[in-house]
Formats: C-alpha cells, sequence, structure tokens
C-alpha cells in the first residue's frame, strides 16, 4: 500500500502495556487490525505502589531507556524489529505516579503535549481505546471523535499497585468514554454498576500458534534437564497463586517437576521452598508451544481472590488448544469450560486431579468439549472489538475503504481471515 493511501486509512489511538512486551488481548486484536486501519499506539507506565525491589527497579531502568533512545535511532529500531507499516509506538516520558492532583495534572500535561501533535492532520479524528483507567483525565482534551474502555482486569485489585488510584481513576473514566468493554461476566457486572450497556468480549486463542507450531519445534535445551512428568504453568507469579496447592501436589508427587514459566512479581513466601518446583524466567512467546509439547499437564493454581474472580486468564484457552490435560481452580472464568479441563476447589482436590491426568491423559469427554476453542479465534473476536470501537461508524469506514479499492488501491482483508 502506498504511503498516500496508507494516511487515508482510518486511525486507531491506543493505550496499552508496552507493545511487544508480552501478547496481551489488546495486543492480539489490535494486530487483526493493522491492515485497516493506522494505529498509534502509546506505551504507558502502570500505578505501582513504590517499593525499592528487583523488578520495580528493573521497569523503571526499563522505561528510562525507552525515554532516552533518540527519536532517529527509535525509528530505525522499529524498522529493524519488522513492525506492520500501519503501526507506531509511541513512549512518552510520564511522571511515574498518579497518587495525587498535582501528579495527575503533570501527566494530563506531559501525554498532551508528546501525543497531541500526532493527531492532528489526520483525514478524520481518530477513534481512542485504552486498556488501562489512568488515561481518564485525557477524555475530553485529545482530538479524537471517540473513547472506548476496553476492560481486562480489575487493576484495583491487582497485588502491588496502587489500587485506591486506579479505582478512582476507573470510576471517572466509566463516565467519560463512549462505549465500554469487558472481558469477563464478572467485570462486566462491575461496570453495569456504574453505568450500561458493557459490551462483553472474552479472550480469544490463536489455534495455529498452538497446535501447528507445537508440532514443528523442537525441545529447548533447558526443558530437557528437568525431570519428568512436567506439570507447568506459565504467567505471572505472584499473589495471586495459591501455595497450598502446589504444596499439596508436592507432598503427593514421588517424581517429576512442577514448573512455573514467567516473571516473579513479589511471589507468595514458601515458593522458593517446595520441593519438585522450578521456577523459570520469562520466555519468548514463540517458544511456549515447545513448553506445551513437553508438559504433561497444565495447571492453573490461582487463590481464590476478587482479582482473580473478575479475571479472564488469557492462557486458559491457551492450555485447552495445545490438547494437554489442564487443571485449574473453581473460579467464574474457569466454569464455562469444565466440560473441557478440570475444575477442583481445594488443594486436595488439585492434587489428586494432576495425578489421574498424569496416569491417564485427556479423556475423551474433555475433547470434545474443546471443539468450541473453533469459534475462539483471536480474527472473529476481533471483528466484534471492531465494531465496538467504532460503532456505527463502521459501516462508513469500511465503505469508504471498499471505495478507495474499487479506485485501484489495496482491497480490505476480510476482518474474519486468520493471521
Amino acid at each position: 500500500m502506498a504511503d498516500h493511501d496508507r494516511r487515508d486509512l482510518p486511525t486507531v489511538l491506543v493505550f496499552a502495556d508496552d507493545w511487544g512486551r508480552h501478547p496481551s488481548s489488546c495486543q492480539h486484536l489490535v494486530s487483526h487490525l493493522l491492515d485497516r486501519y493506522q494505529v498509534l499506539w502509546i506505551n504507558t507506565i502502570g500505578t505501582r505502589q513504590p517499593r525499592l525491589d528487583f523488578a520495580t527497579l528493573s521497569r523503571g531502568l526499563e522505561k528510562i531507556v525507552q525515554w532516552a533512545v533518540p527519536k532517529g535511532k527509535e525509528a530505525r529500531a522499529r524498522a529493524g524489529e519488522g513492525r506492520h507499516p500501519n503501526l507506531r509506538v509511541l513512549n512518552p516520558k510520564m511522571w511515574p505516579s498518579f497518587g495525587s492532583r498535582l501528579e495527575r495534572r503533570i501527566n494530563r500535561s506531559l501525554l498532551l503535549r508528546q501525543i497531541a501533535p500526532f493527531l492532528t492532520g489526520l483525514p478524520q479524528p481518530a477513534v481512542a481505546v485504552t486498556n488501562i483507567p489512568v488515561v481518564a483525565d485525557l477524555v475530553g482534551h485529545l482530538p479524537v471523535r471517540r473513547w472506548v474502555y476496553y476492560c481486562v482486569d480489575d487493576f484495583a485489585e491487582w497485588p502491588g499497585l496502587d489500587g485506591s488510584t486506579l479505582r478512582a481513576m476507573e470510576s471517572e473514566l466509566v463516565t467519560k468514554v463512549d462505549a465500554l468493554i469487558a472481558v469477563s461476566d464478572a467485570l462486566q457486572e462491575k461496570l453495569e454498576r456504574s453505568r450500561s450497556p458493557v459490551h462483553l468480549l472474552t479472550h480469544g486463542v490463536d489455534l495455529a500458534h498452538w497446535r501447528e507450531e507445537v508440532g514443528s519445534r523442537g525441545e529447548l535445551l533447558w526443558l530437557s534437564r528437568l525431570e519428568r512428568p512436567l506439570i507447568v504453568f506459565w504467567g505471572v507469579i505472584d499473589q495471586r497463586m495459591d501455595v497450598t496447592y502446589l504444596e499439596r501436589l508436592a507432598q503427593d508427587l514421588d517424581s517429576g517437576t512442577m514448573l512455573l514459566v514467567g516473571p516473579q512479581s513479589a511471589p507468595p513466601r514458601g515458593l522458593e521452598s517446595i520441593p519438585h518446583l522450578v521456577c523459570h524466567p520469562s520466555i519468548p512467546f514463540r517458544e511456549l508451544p515447545a513448553v506445551a509439547r513437553a508438559a504433561d499437564v497444565l495447571i492453573m493454581p490461582y487463590a481464590d481472590l476478587p482479582v482473580t474472580r473478575a479475571m479472564q486468564p488469557l492462557k486458559l484457552k491457551e492450555y485447552l488448544a495445545t490438547g494437554k490435560p489442564v487443571v485449574v481452580r473453581d473460579l467464574p472464568s474457569t466454569r464455562s469450560w469444565a466440560d473441557s479441563l478440570d475444575v477442583v476447589a481445594t488443594p486436595e482436590e488439585f492434587s489428586r486431579a494432576v495425578r489421574e491426568r498424569l496416569a491417564t491423559g485427556l479423556p475423551e469427554s474433555q475433547q470434545s468439549g474443546r471443539r468450541r476453542l473453533e469459534e475462539e479465534a483471536w480474527s472473529a473476536k476481533t471483528a466484534d472489538f471492531e465494531s465496538y470501537l467504532f460503532g456505527f461508524d463502521i459501516e462508513v469506514s469500511r465503505t469508504k475503504t471498499f471505495a478507495r479499492s474499487s479506485q485501484g488501491t489495496e482491497r480490505l482483508a476480510p476482518s474474519s481471515v486468520d493471521p
């Protein structure tokens, strides 16, 4: 597509976690929009409570490095990473807190000054979407035609975050935006207590990534050193994890390894002393299918907390797509897939279910239940996401794009096509 044709595409402004840092639901959805829209992605900061620990210091250093890269080098880096030509990623400088009115005014001023110039001169005003509440102060001040809040978690309940600030900013954001999207029933119900309607859009899954690539990749070297069988979790290792589940399973195992793969963010006490348990740092998303192929059972030993009752774990459908047995905590997000995995409510049930699946593998009844995954592709989720973003404007947008196609420019790619 020529540059002048690209400039005519509608623009989506996205406020979210750092692009490429981990494959969030927002990144999956936006990736499917890039052939039809220009995307201006804003890497933002969270509202972690100040603490002197490795995770906070390393994350702070990461943001400082992003801000310090000269614009020319940043552009060359973007080109070298092979990003889509319709994607532009910004790392605006921000004050590392929103805890006071003054700090919020500082961040509003900083963000407006750095982002507004990219929105002026567009053929039509951008549509803005955010999956974090900290942009509440920007609504009504940036030159966009529509704001959408894509609620992916109850961040006010997340361990280590500034819950009171996030709760206050989300309350303000909900009253200001034009549309609301929630990824779980619990989040939908929470938002509807303040305002309705709230669109429900559960997470999708890239079936090709977990099915086709798993069979074609060899085993990672570090995996080959672990004692079998392998009982695997991947994701953030933090206070949401129930140590008592892992402790009980460790007591009942004669051999094997419980492998937790992912970043540690204030992990629960006692984790490091559990027998048979190994923690491994984050690995690239492209390598996770190899971990899944080596696993005998996949687990989600979350505690029953307000934050876990509200969440929709991205890994749930990823686990199911691997074809491996899955054992999870009884939570609202897992109950709808109870025909496809084992749902447990106590450490004893957890240990018994994992050991049974180690012995028997995936039962036929659960294989049948997973056929529903065929309807959960990210491409299908993106079609709904797109309609919620643009509302009634979506048909106008598509008509204009098809009109350009009929004049000889690139044809609109159907939103249902897998990547």
